[in-house]
């Protein structure tokens, strides 16, 4: 079957692959759609971040080349022998993050955690495999397009609750890529009555502003945290760094007010310097979000499901698998218009 795998930075291929064997408690996905991510970017662009290239990763046992693509939704095809849970013709979408499970779930992920997609097999495929336990059913109200969408909007969902966000806040995101425009639904969801979003793209602004900003501010025209401070002068309740670069990272922490949070969503692709003693003299204090819980995750499929979260407005372009490099991996690099883009694999609904 035909798939997009990673072979290295800026390399990657579609090529023939076999399926893998079924084991007895995983569920055999028909990919009907998967979304291209900000980390498989990272990936393409400069990896490997996540991918292992060097040993079989510990939790998938598997090593480069591999298929990539963890934001997907599909049919369940089979199940393994000992899955209880689904049948063939259920409308899935797949958690892609796979721990020990020895802990509890909120500091599980931190125990060690690898992504299907990253660290193992993904979805960029016509059938991808995911264990029972990571699998979840999709409500009618859903597409399967809208499958595609869950795991990220799942990740803003957790750096929300990461925040402690409460009706009435205010907030602060420096990024407006997919997972900022998520962040800015999520937290309008939650209830924040400011939603301040910050980008070098003006055309990923106006789309902030589609999708729920009640301010949005040009890093390139004027200085990020006087900016903010005009719209709220103490500093936001709460910042989300979503941009992963050094000076995103300082300008979160600066626009926060004293004893407000700042929550680091992004992927930092590389080591940045910073003085601590920013936070000495700020008191702001500092959190971070990696992925989400399987908690998290399911109240994201309800929430969509209900509507009360609603991200489809982050598509901006659906791509055939054949054409994931040039339309999908170079366009998010060159056209700061793209937000999500969706690769059509079966293109069931």
């Amino acid at each position: 079957m035909k798939a997009a795998v990673w072979h290295g930075k800026k390399d990657i291929r579609i090529e023939e692959v076999n399926e893998k064997p079924l084991q007895d408690s995983e569920v055999k996905v028909r990919v009907a759609w998967a979304g291209i991510c900000g980390s498989d970017l990272h990936e393409y662009e400069e990896g490997p971040v996540f991918v292992p290239d060097q040993e079989k990763d510990p939790l998938t046992n598997e090593i480069a080349p591999l298929t990539m693509g963890h934001e997907f939704a599909g049919i369940v095809e089979e199940v393994g022998k000992n899955v209880t849970k689904f049948k063939p013709g259920d409308r899935v979408a797949v958690n892609p993050t796979l721990t020990y499970g020895n802990k509890p779930e909120d500091v599980d992920a931190y125990d060690g955690f690898s992504f299907i997609g990253l660290h193992g097999d993904g979805g960029f495929t016509k059938f991808a495999h995911a264990p029972e336990g990571n699998t979840y059913l999709l409500p009618e109200s859903l597409t399967l397009q809208d499958g595609a969408l869950i795991e990220p909007t799942a990740v803003a969902v957790q750096a929300v609750k990461e925040a402690g966000l409460q009706f009435g806040d205010t907030v602060a995101i420096f990024g407006a890529g997919p997972i900022g425009l998520l962040t800015a639904i999520a937290a309008k969801a939650a209830g924040a009555s400011k939603i301040v979003v910050l980008d070098l793209s003006q055309t990923r602004l106006e789309k902030a502003k589609e999708l729920g900003a009640t301010h949005v501010i040009n890093s390139g025209e004027k200085d990020p945290v006087e900016a903010i401070k005009e719209i709220v002068p103490d500093g936001v309740d709460v910042s989300f760094e979503v941009a992963g670069v050094a000076p995103t990272f300082k300008q979160s922490i600066e626009s926060t007010k004293p004893r407000g949070t700042m929550v680091i969503v992004s992927i930092f692709a590389r080591e940045i310097e910073w003085n601590p003693i920013q936070l000495t003299n700020t008191g702001v204090k500092i959190t971070s979000s990696i992925a989400y819980t399987p908690t998290t995750f399911q109240q994201t499929v309800d929430l969509m499901g209900t509507g009360q979260l609603k991200p489809q407005g982050i598509i901006t372009d659906q791509i055939e698998l054949d054409n994931i490099v040039e339309q999908g991996f170079e366009a998010l690099t060159a056209d700061k218009s793209q937000a999500k883009i969706l690769v059509e694999l079966s293109g069931e609904k």
